[in-house]
């Protein structure tokens, strides 16, 4: 098996497939607060909230460790609403050459669609592939959708 890799899921959502796409634009901010079990802070290091080449800092618990992630936004299209994230520092770094996540949004129809997807290289064949960082996305895109249905 290579050491490339691409992981693909989507969750369905009832909340406002634009608002979702929104926050993880120009709010990822927010998300503390509708996860905080999952995402403790996030900070803006350079650049301007919902701008391409600014740089975020996460704060976060996966596989109940706490865990840095420094992450550029690497590509913004509104009308996809899609936001790609390109790991730079962090605890993926230690496992993974290269780590991208890209977030998109499908509004059409009554339902929106919430596509997560992974493109990375580990560092050795014994990294296993990001399937619990998958679930842990999953499960913060639902604490939104939860967040923003109240």
């Amino acid at each position: 098996m290579g050491l490339n890799g691409k992981m693909v899921r989507d969750v369905e959502i009832k909340s406002d497939g634009d608002v979702f796409h929104e926050i993880f634009r120009y709010r990822p901010h927010h998300i503390s607060t509708m996860s905080p079990g999952n995402i403790q802070n996030v900070d803006l290091h350079e650049g301007d909230w919902g701008t391409v080449g600014s740089v975020i800092f996460w704060n976060y618990t996966h596989d109940e460790k706490e865990k840095t992630a420094k992450e550029v936004i690497e590509a913004i299209d509104e009308e996809k609403k899609l936001v790609t994230f390109k790991v730079v520092e962090g605890d993926l770094l230690q496992l993974y050459k290269t780590f991208i996540i890209t977030v998109h949004v499908d509004t059409k129809g009554e339902n929106n669609l919430v596509t997560w997807t992974f493109e990375y290289e580990k560092l050795n064949g014994d990294v296993e592939d990001p399937t619990t960082l998958m679930d842990f996305c999953i499960v913060v895109t639902k604490d939104i959708e939860t967040h923003h249905l109240k």
